[in-house]
Formats: C-alpha cells, structure tokens, sequence
C-alpha cells in the first residue's frame, strides 16, 4: 500500500516555506492559543460562555441555567478568569460575570455557526 500524505523530500516549496516561517508565532503565543482553545474543550465552560454572550449572570443565575453546582460553577469560571474570558462586576455581596471582550464573543459565535451550520462535503482529490 502506497502512502499518499508523506512527502519523499523535505521541501517543495522553499520560498512557501520560509514565508510561512517569517510569519509564525512563538511558542509563548501558541502555547497561549492552544489553552484557549482547551478552555473551549469543556462542556461546561461551553455553556457558560454562551449564557454569558447571552447576558450578565450572577453565580447562582448560572447554577440554575446550566444545571449544575455552585462550586462546579465557581470552579470553571476561576478557569475562564484566568484565561482572560470572563470579567466580573461586584453589587454588594454579588458577583456579576460577563464576557471580558468582544474577541470572546466573535469566536465563540463562530466556533458556534461552524458546528451548526450543514456540512458541506469535503473536497477529495
């Protein structure tokens, strides 16, 4: 059996190549990407930040939402503080999260149009 995806050279296309080298990132940057990415492998966190993207939630506002524990709650959105995905506001004893900006919006609601909009085939060659 013939393997289609391995190349018998390392390179084809050299100027291709060193192009897409002068524009890669560092690894500071992909590591940061890539834990962004993981913070939307969560169910839950999934479901927060759509309610989140839908309007401003106390703690208990989302137990209730999502359907699962306050700690589990608090929990996830300690995760997505850290990663700088969502903010919060304090109105006497209550903590009031929403997302942190419009960046966090914009992707989800693409990540989300792309798993919810019908599949296309793919191209085969």
């Amino acid at each position: 059996m013939v393997e289609l995806d391995r190349c018998d050279i390392n390179c084809i296309h050299d100027e291709a190549v060193q192009a897409v080298r002068q524009a890669l990132f560092g690894e500071d940057v992909a590591a940061s990407l890539a834990e962004l990415f993981k913070a939307l492998g969560d169910p839950t966190r999934v479901k927060i930040l759509f309610s989140l993207m839908t309007r401003e939630l106390c703690v208990c506002d989302l137990t209730a939402v999502i359907g699962v524990s306050d700690s589990a709650v608090s929990h996830q959105l300690r995760v997505l503080r850290t990663l700088r995905l969502v903010k919060f506001r304090r109105e006497g004893k209550i903590l009031y999260y929403s997302l942190a900006d419009d960046h966090i919006e914009r992707l989800f609601a693409q990540g989300l149009e792309h798993v919810t909009e019908p599949k296309s085939e793919m191209n085969e060659e």
